[in-house]
């Protein structure tokens, strides 16, 4: 039995204070999702259940891209952590088998068993930045660095494991910190923790609550804002990813504009 086709168009139009990478991303797992949940084209399908498990087909050399991009960008752990192995969103267990592999040993085994295969066009484009650190950039760090594969996964996976413990801690202590209905975060709680356990909880909060981030010139004028409200009166109004934080009497809350 052949495997289906299914093109799926969507809308990637980023959001105000969206990436475009971003937007795409969230575009096709939610394309992901409702081929999963609300069924495949029957044409397409006869006789095929509905997925519960996903592979995609990332590359040891999309890693290194991955991190090169969030290095170049200034990118944290999340950033650095590149992509995974295995995670599950949506009810759909995610999995990228081939993370480990080289883009050569890919094409070698393709060769060695005449498959065919289609280049993507836009592959050629040095407009986009990670065409360019395909085609200029990694040639001399393979040079520079034969194992920059292995290396660069291994920088990732360390990365990976210290955002976990950050994930973990922020979830602790937004326990404390967010108040009894769930409305947003007691201001003087918050204040009680220090400026950098203050960021973690911040950036876990917007993720985990309101699927947005903040930039780091956002989220450190936050942190300046909530230093200083130590009066009734102090207001806060700050722009934050697709949405404001403001302050509503000794409530910290976010709204999508």
């Amino acid at each position: 039995m052949g495997v289906p086709l299914v093109v799926c168009r969507v809308n990637a139009s980023a959001q105000d204070g969206q990436s475009p990478e971003e937007a795409a991303r969230n575009a096709r797992y939610r394309a992901f999702a409702a081929l999963a949940k609300e069924g495949w084209p029957q044409h397409a399908t006869q006789g095929i259940s509905q997925p519960k498990t996903l592979a995609l087909a990332q590359h040891a050399d999309d890693q290194v891209e991955t991190v090169l991009l969030a290095l170049g960008r200034g990118a944290g752990l999340p950033g650095l952590a590149a992509m995974p192995k295995h995670w599950r969103r949506d009810g759909i267990d995610f999995h990228r088998p081939l993370i480990e592999v080289s883009a050569g040993d890919i094409r070698n085994w393709l060769a060695q068993h005449r498959a065919d295969f289609s280049e993507d066009p836009s592959n050629a484009d040095m407009r986009f930045t990670r065409n360019q650190i395909r085609v200029r950039i990694m040639p001399v760090l393979q040079l520079v660095f034969p194992h920059l594969r292995d290396t660069f996964a291994r920088s990732a996976t360390h990365a990976a494991q210290a955002q976990e413990l950050l994930r973990e801690l922020g979830e602790d202590d937004l326990v404390g910190v967010e108040n009894a209905s769930g409305e947003g975060l007691v201001i003087k709680q918050l204040q009680a923790l220090k400026r950098a356990r203050q960021a973690n909880l911040l950036r876990h909060w917007f993720k985990t609550r309101f699927a947005t981030q903040a930039t780091t010139a956002q989220l450190d004028e936050l942190l300046d804002q909530i230093a200083a409200c130590v009066t009734r009166g102090h207001k806060i109004n700050i722009k934050l990813g697709a949405g404001f934080a403001v302050r509503r009497d000794e409530i910290l809350t976010w709204y999508n504009q």
